[in-house]
């Protein structure tokens, strides 16, 4: 559980353009917004994006998007791609990861990974 993520993007437009996409196919929205941060998700803002101006360090780590299905993650990670960002894996069974396992991943336009997933009890 978390209460917030955050991430540090050097251009704070770009970043909002592939979120946009990425959250709108998973149901979610931007529920906050100023000039220097945003942040989106259904009821409370949780993942928070903020201008730094600098790119991220290498391995910078990844943050895990809860999706309502497979077709939702098949979605996400399709509107990812075609606004900016790069795919890192496409979406498929993670049986590695649990039973009912679906994710796929993908590189947000600053290089921070993004993983979007599904669990099911029937796989």
């Amino acid at each position: 559980m978390f209460d917030h993520i955050g991430f540090e993007v050097a251009d704070l437009a770009r970043a909002a353009h592939f979120y946009d996409a990425v959250f709108f196919a998973l149901g979610a929205r931007r529920m906050f917004e100023s000039e220097h941060a945003l942040a989106w998700d259904v009821d409370d803002p949780q993942l928070w994006v903020v201008t730094r101006g600098l790119p991220p360090a290498p391995g910078y780590g990844h943050v895990a998007l809860r999706a309502r299905g497979r077709v939702a993650v098949d979605a996400a990670h399709a509107a990812g791609v075609a606004h900016g960002g790069a795919d890192l894996g496409a979406p498929g069974p993670r049986p590695q990861y649990g039973h009912g396992c679906y994710a796929g991943y993908l590189r947000d336009p600053d290089g921070l990974r993004v993983e979007l997933v599904a669990r099911s009890g029937g796989g």
